[in-house]
């Protein structure tokens, strides 16, 4: 018995349309990586704006306490350079005004101490006394006399102070010295004297 005869349509309808529905399904398959390859590249692109995002608001908000930092260590510097301006002034204006303690009611008492206080501190069993010349009218020889007993030093009078208010004293060989005018002590106290000093000043301060 004979073969049936191939019906070379049909089998061709059917070739073409395997290779019709492969074509096809290459095409979907193409289609859906172009899709993926789509969404990924959105998504990387979503991240890479977010991160730019994030950096600049990271770099504004640095920038911004940054700025507020300055301005704040500005500020602090102006008040710093403020005080210190007032400060100055306070302590200029006080060495002026020692020029005019010889005319203060008490001004011998003040000159008494200034030399007991140099005598205790000097540690001599002599030394002259150097006066400026409102002290020296205070400090005759009497007075010496008297507060030489006083300590138990012998006390003379030395060459007279130029430009200072208040006393030196020195050990006859020179080799000692002891500076008690009132330009010297408030030189010493003033580091001491300057935060109560500025709070006065700003509790008056508008």
């Amino acid at each position: 018995m004979s073969p049936d005869p191939v019906n070379i349509p049909t089998l061709e309808s059917a070739i073409i349309e395997e290779a019709r529905e492969e074509a096809r399904q290459i095409l979907a398959d193409a289609q859906a990586q172009v899709q993926d390859i789509r969404q990924q590249a959105q998504a990387q692109a979503d991240a890479e704006r977010d991160a730019i995002l994030q950096r600049a608001q990271e770099e504004t908000k640095a920038l911004r306490e940054h700025t507020v930092a300055a301005a704040q260590l500005e500020a602090q510097a102006l008040k710093l350079k403020r005080r210190e301006q007032l400060l100055q002034r306070v302590f200029t204006d006080a060495r002026q005004q020692l020029a005019s303690v010889s005319q203060w009611p008490d001004y011998e008492q003040i000159v008494r101490r200034l030399v007991r206080e140099a005598v205790e501190h000097l540690s001599a069993d002599e030394a002259l006394v150097r006066a400026a010349a409102g002290a020296q009218q205070v400090l005759d020889d009497k007075t010496l006399a008297d507060l030489g007993r006083e300590s138990g030093v012998h006390l003379r009078a030395g060459e007279p102070l130029a430009h200072s208010t208040g006393v030196v004293l020195e050990t006859l060989d020179g080799h000692r010295r002891l500076d008690n005018t009132l330009e010297t002590r408030l030189d010493r106290m003033q580091e001491t004297l300057r935060t109560a000093v500025y709070h006065i000043l700003m509790e008056e301060t508008p």
